[in-house]
């Protein structure tokens, strides 16, 4: 599939669920995300281009009073994951508000999953 991301998404160790806020039902778990999308994985394929509006509910967040954020999307792509009981389905936010940009924000800089390697030492140094 051709990359067509215009901001990089950001990998979350966070365990959020996601709802479709009109069916009242769980869509799955917040996979990665940044402002303009994100991935959710889930037990049901939807259909691209459905219109739907999410619940995210929130992980704990020091600066945030919300506990969750409604937003408008577009489902952009929708595949099987690796394990195939899975799927990850890829939604375009249709709006994402003055408020709901710095939560956003925040759950991109304190629940990302990041690949750092640690800075010690790999082989002892002789003599040390």
């Amino acid at each position: 599939m051709q990359e067509r991301r215009k901001q990089q998404r950001k990998n979350l160790m966070a365990y959020t669920q996601v709802f479709d806020l009109n069916g009242g039902h769980l869509l799955g778990y917040l996979g990665d995300l940044n402002l303009h999308g994100a991935m959710v994985i889930g037990e049901k394929a939807i259909v691209e281009n459905t219109e739907l509006t999410l619940a995210i509910e929130l992980p704990e967040l020091p600066n945030v009073k919300m506990q969750r954020i409604t937003i408008p999307v577009r489902v952009a792509w929708c595949q099987q994951d690796i394990s195939p009981e899975y799927f990850n389905v890829g939604f375009e936010f249709k709006e994402v508000t003055p408020k709901q940009k710095p939560v956003i924000e925040e759950i991109m800089e304190k629940y990302e999953f990041r690949r750092d390697l640690p800075s010690y030492l790999t082989k002892p140094v002789p003599g040390k």
